[in-house]
């Protein structure tokens, strides 16, 4: 935000109302508003209320207004939230009349505009007498400029009404820049696995593409937390940062192929002041093998009580993790030589998350037992500060063991069995960080038909509850596998 003339202001010392030792501050050539506001503060000359500016043409800048607007820019879907911050502190308000060139054919590029308010129109354009002129008319949410500085404009871009834009200078359109859509300085080689994973391809607006990594689990398939985990990161991309998700309802449909990309195409349902609303899909070959549908809110103030109690099981220091359980177990004498023969053989993938058990037993795939199961886990490595990533993550390791503790009853030596995804649910209570130790309490309490169903919840260590979980699973004796790559789940 801008001011060209000379102007000068007068502004009380005090904050009780009462105007008293009137100072005053003079704005000579073109000073950004943020700067001017910031020294007024440092030197304890502003000391009352924003509105009781008077004369001043420009409304200040809020910093969280502009963040949740670059968050709705299609070009930017692909930056992490921590980019749409740091542009808020570069980013200045220009103010044009009707009639108003903003730039001129010719002209070097100075930086990236945003239409903030009101329509501009591109007049060079060698379409703009064609049918299609309304395509070359700019509206909130727009975009144009060059990041290069001697780069030069190719059009006259006028402003058809009121106009005011966001302006990004060049020198810091590097910040429109980003190797991943959840960090600003990690590469897929530098970051956790797990976020690597979650990473997606921006391929146009709304549309994203992800793949499932060679060192990712698949279980001969897509591996179901993959497809909620990378499904919510393409609705998370767009929607502005100060929303997360709360909520999110999902439905398998087909088997994934692991082999081949899967296309995130993201429907747009609501945008509110606090909430908004997607739906996603998820296609392979033409085929939507899976379905989202999540709602995000922005942070409020409100109420907090929590009835539910994290049990008492042992601290996860102390507990042996996942791939030392399976190393014991290849010598334990008390299990199956058959078994152990099993385990020796097969391929290992080591999963991106690390599970300690509560209670470790020596339970195998065909030994019947209760049906449920406690333990903590968290991602391998540390992930980038983005909830919304942290959000993804459980959702990944969320649908690890989940749906199977519904066949824990049914199990028995000759007899193989397994369990499909059907839907899954999930609301998000308080914040979280996915790279801490979370117990997640799971337990089956019916299954009826061919349908298991499962609960879960989600405490951190100090005994919030962070998350709830809902699953049905289809429950079935195995069959030799179909020829077909992509089949229905029924």
């Amino acid at each position: 935000m801008q001011r060209k003339e000379k102007a000068r202001y007068k502004t009380p010392n005090s904050f009780d109302g009462i105007p008293r030792n009137f100072e005053y501050i003079e704005l000579t050539g073109v000073i950004p508003l943020m700067e001017w506001l910031q020294h007024s503060i440092k030197s304890s000359l502003l000391q009352f209320p924003l509105p009781a500016i008077r004369g001043y043409a420009l409304t200040v800048m809020n910093t969280e207004a502009v963040i949740e607007f670059l968050g709705n820019v299609p070009l930017l879907q692909r930056l992490p939230s921590s980019s749409f911050k740091r542009i808020a502190e570069f980013v200045n308000f220009k103010h044009y009349e009707k009639g108003d060139f903003v730039v001129r054919e010719g002209e070097v590029g100075d930086g990236i505009y945003f239409v903030w308010e009101g329509e501009a129109e591109v007049s060079g354009s060698v379409h703009a007498e064609e049918e299609n002129r309304l395509e070359y008319q700019l509206k909130r949410y727009d975009y144009f400029g060059h990041v290069n500085p001697t780069s030069v404009h190719v059009a006259d871009i006028v402003a058809l009404n009121k106009l005011t834009c966001l302006f990004l200078p060049h020198e810091h359109c590097t910040l429109l820049q980003s190797k991943s859509i959840w960090s600003t300085d990690k590469t897929h080689e530098t970051c956790a696995l797990v976020e690597s994973i979650l990473h997606l391809e921006p391929i146009e607006l709304n549309i994203f593409q992800g793949i499932t990594l060679p060192n990712a689990p698949t279980f001969g398939k897509v591996f179901g937390g993959q497809l909620v985990g990378q499904a919510l990161a393409a609705a998370s991309k767009t929607v502005d940062s100060l929303k997360t998700v709360h909520s999110l309802h999902s439905y398998f449909l087909m088997v994934g192929d692991f082999n081949i990309p899967i296309i995130y195409q993201v429907n747009r349902l609501r945008d509110g002041r606090n909430f908004a609303t997607r739906k996603v899909d998820a296609i392979q070959k033409g085929n939507i093998i899976f379905t989202l549908l999540a709602s995000f809110q922005k942070e409020e103030v409100g109420f907090d009580h929590q009835v539910a109690m994290m049990p008492s099981v042992p601290a996860p220091d102390g507990l042996l993790s996942l791939d030392e359980i399976r190393e014991s177990r290849l010598t334990d004498p008390r299990l199956p030589m058959s078994y152990r023969k099993k385990v020796a053989t097969a391929k290992f993938v080591p999963w991106p998350i690390e599970i300690r058990f509560c209670e470790p037993n020596t339970n195998t795939n065909q030994t019947k037992s209760e049906p449920s199961l406690r333990y903590w886990f968290r991602a391998k490595g540390k992930l980038s500060d983005d909830q919304a990533l942290h959000r993804c993550v459980l959702a990944f390791a969320a649908d690890l063991m989940f749906s199977g503790v519904s066949l824990n009853p049914h199990r028995r030596k000759g007899f193989k069995l397994a369990s499909l995804s059907l839907d899954h649910s999930m609301w998000f209570h308080r914040e979280c960080r996915a790279d801490d130790w979370l117990l997640y309490v799971i337990a089956s309490p019916t299954a009826c038909v061919t349908r298991g169903f499962v609960t879960g919840e989600m405490f951190n260590r100090k005994g919030e509850l962070v998350v709830s979980l809902t699953q049905e699973a289809l429950l079935r004796m195995t069959r030799p596998p179909n020829p077909s790559t992509t089949a229905s789940k029924l």
